[in-house]
């Protein structure tokens, strides 16, 4: 059976920042859809971050800080138990889907150093995989397309609903039904075993940022993009 007909799990973050070195997880989900798309099982948290949440944050998805301080789990807690159920997931076999996995799964990876826990690849014993990425199956399958590639986006192109958009329950069940259409749109993609498709998406991501970083570099010579996939390694 295609990998789009089963059963999929969306992961989601929304956090202080964009720094996947230094930034806070604010709120999490794990949902797992079945395979007709219905959601059978989701876990959601919301962390008091023990710092700050900048406004530029808090207006995108809503969680102030004096919120999160009153009503969040703590955040060494809350990091043990999100880490515990992508391990789980990804023991499974059952893909997990993380739209941009680079940030997402960087910034659970540097979360649980900050609080002394094991990594989610320190659990499952290697590479957190199988991962599928929407954003880089996007990229290589239509990497002509113009225009943005944000989620929003990606739900108006392949017409999946994203009711609550920044709402970590809500992306993560976008991002599922967005991979789903992808695989049933572009069959190369949506045919491939598991372990190709994971295999394919590191080699897209690694091409991607090659090409970013040499447009980039016409105006700033010394720019770096990330290529490692799906997650930064540590020390970057």
């Amino acid at each position: 059976m295609s990998w789009h007909r089963g059963t999929l799990v969306g992961f989601d973050l929304e956090t202080t920042g964009t720094d996947v070195e230094n930034d806070r997880i604010v709120t999490a989900a794990l949902v797992r859809l079945d395979a007709d798309g219905t959601v059978a099982e989701q876990r959601t948290w919301l962390l008091d971050p023990g710092v700050a949440i900048p406004e530029q944050a808090s207006a995108i998805h809503g969680i102030g800080t004096d919120h999160a301080r009153r009503h969040g789990a703590r955040a060494v807690v809350a990091v043990e138990e999100i880490a515990h159920a992508v391990a789980e997931v990804l023991r499974s076999g059952v893909p997990l889907v993380v739209m941009n996995a680079r940030y997402d799964l960087s910034l659970l990876d540097r979360e649980c150093r900050r609080h002394g826990l094991p990594s989610v690849d320190e659990r499952v014993g290697g590479e957190p995989s199988p991962v599928i990425d929407p954003l880089v199956i996007d990229k290589h399958v239509d990497k002509y397309r113009k225009g943005k590639r944000a989620l929003q986006a990606l739900c108006d192109h392949y017409g999946v609903a994203l009711d609550g958009a920044h709402e970590a329950s809500a992306d993560a069940v976008a991002a599922v039904r967005v991979v789903r259409r992808m695989g049933e749109r572009h069959r190369p993609v949506g045919s491939l075993p598991l372990a190709e498709l994971h295999a394919l998406q590191i080699r897209a991501a690694a091409e991607q940022s090659a090409s970013l970083q040499a447009y980039l570099r016409r105006s700033n010579p010394a720019a770096v993009v990330e290529a490692s996939w799906p997650m930064i390694p540590r020390g970057r």
